[in-house]
C-alpha cells in the first residue's frame, strides 16, 4: 500500500526524481522457469514478456493478481465551453452516476477482468479555469488531483487508470503538444465524435494554449497544472504512486496516455512499470505510444475511455500469468527438452 503524498509541488518533484526500479533476481527467477516450460523458447510470445514483467514488479517469480484494481477519476474543463465537444459537461456527472449503478462499460469489462471498480469524481461542480486564458489549475488543485490520485492505489498489485471528463481529449492533445512537440493539429483528433468544425475548434482552442503558455512549460508539474485537468493530474499522481509501491499499471486511451506524457519528457523511465492495454482510434494516441516507447496489447478501435480498453487488456495478462504458473516444466511431464 502506498504511503505517497503530495503535499508540496517539492514532494511531487522529488518521488519523480526517485523510481524504485523492478526485482531483478524475481526476473532472472521467472525467465528460468520460463526456460523449462513445455514449449519452444519463446513460443508464447508477449505473453512471455508479460510474465516477467509482472514477476519484477511483484518481486515473485510466479506473480498472480489477486487485487487488481480499477479506477476512474472524473473532473470537468472550462475549456469545453469552447465547443471542443459533442456533450454537454453536464454528462461528465450523469456518466459518475451510471458507474455508480453499475451500468457503464467499464462496470461491465471491470467485472469480467476480475477487478475491482473505485470512480474517484473531482469537484466536478467546479471546473478547471479554461486553459486558453490563463493556467486551468492553481498549484493547491493540481496538489490536491494529484495527491487524490496517489490515495486511490490503495492495496491493488494491478492497477488499471480510466477516466471521464467531457473535453479532456482537447486537454490529453495539448499536452502532447507541450510533453513532444508538434503542433496541435498534430495532436487533435475527433475525440467523442465532434464534427470537422468541431476539431477546427479543438486544433484553436490548443494552439491558443501552447501560445498562453509558452515560456512556462518547462516542468511535469507545470504543464500538468496549466494544460491538464483534474482527472488527468489524479491519474499522474496514481501512475506515480503506484510506482513507488512497485505496482504495475495498465493504461488506457489517449487521455490516460497523455497523463504519462509530462513525466516521460523529464524522466523517460517513469513508463518502465507501465503496460498499454490498447490502441485507440483516437489518431494521436499511436503517435503518442510511440514517442513514449509502449507496445499496446490490444487493437480493437475503441475510443471510448473509462478505462476500458486497459481492463479488456487484464484478460491477456491474466492469461501471461496463468501459462507462466499452471505450465509444467520438461522435467514435470517427462517430456525431453532440446
Amino acid at each position: 500500500m502506498t504511503s505517497l503524498r503530495f503535499s508540496s509541488r517539492a514532494a511531487f518533484d522529488a518521488a519523480l526524481a526517485a523510481l524504485p526500479g523492478p526485482d531483478l533476481a524475481a526476473r532472472e527467477a521467472a525467465a528460468a522457469r520460463q526456460a523449462q516450460l513445455t514449449k519452444p523458447a519463446g513460443s508464447l510470445g508477449r505473453l512471455e514478456e508479460i510474465a516477467l514483467f509482472l514477476a519484477g514488479w511483484h518481486g515473485a517469480e510466479r506473480p498472480r493478481i489477486a487485487r487488481g484494481r480499477a479506477v476512474v477519476f472524473a473532473g470537468n474543463h472550462g475549456v469545453a465551453a469552447r465547443g471542443v465537444s459533442a456533450f454537454p459537461v453536464e454528462v461528465t456527472a450523469q456518466m459518475v452516476a451510471n458507474f455508480a449503478g453499475g451500468g457503464a462499460a467499464i462496470n461491465a469489462l471491470a467485472r469480467a477482468a476480475g477487478l475491482a471498480l473505485s470512480v474517484v469524481p473531482l469537484e466536478l461542480d467546479r471546473p478547471t479555469a479554461d486553459f486558453t486564458q490563463g493556467p486551468a489549475m492553481d498549484e493547491a488543485d493540481c496538489l490536491a488531483a494529484l495527491d487524490a490520485g496517489a490515495q486511490a492505489v490503495g492495496d491493488a498489485d494491478l492497477l488499471v487508470l480510466g477516466e471521464m471528463g467531457i473535453g479532456n481529449t482537447t486537454a490529453a492533445a495539448a499536452l502532447a503538444a507541450a510533453s513532444f512537440g508538434g503542433s496541435a493539429a498534430d495532436w487533435v483528433g475527433p475525440g467523442t465524435g465532434v464534427d470537422p468544425a468541431g476539431i477546427a475548434r479543438k486544433v484553436g482552442a490548443v494552439d491558443a494554449a501552447l501560445a498562453a503558455h509558452a515560456g512556462a512549460l518547462d516542468t511535469p508539474f507545470e504543464i500538468l497544472r496549466r494544460l491538464g485537468g483534474r482527472e488527468i493530474a489524479a491519474m499522474a499522481g496514481a501512475l506515480l504512486a503506484a510506482r513507488h509501491a512497485r505496482v504495475p499499471v495498465v493504461i488506457d486511451g489517449f487521455i490516460g496516455t497523455a497523463a504519462v506524457a509530462p513525466l516521460a519528457r523529464a524522466v523517460p523511465g517513469i513508463v518502465d512499470h507501465l503496460l498499454a492495454g490498447h490502441v485507440s482510434a483516437e489518431p494521436g494516441h499511436r503517435r503518442l505510444l510511440d514517442r513514449l516507447g509502449l507496445r499496446p496489447l490490444l487493437a480493437l478501435d475503441m475510443r471510448l475511455g473509462e478505462g476500458s480498453g486497459a481492463a479488456l487488456a487484464v484478460g491477456v495478462i491474466r492469461a501471461a500469468l496463468a501459462t507462466h504458473d499452471e505450465m509444467a516444466t520438461f522435467a514435470e511431464a517427462g517430456v525431453a527438452a532440446a
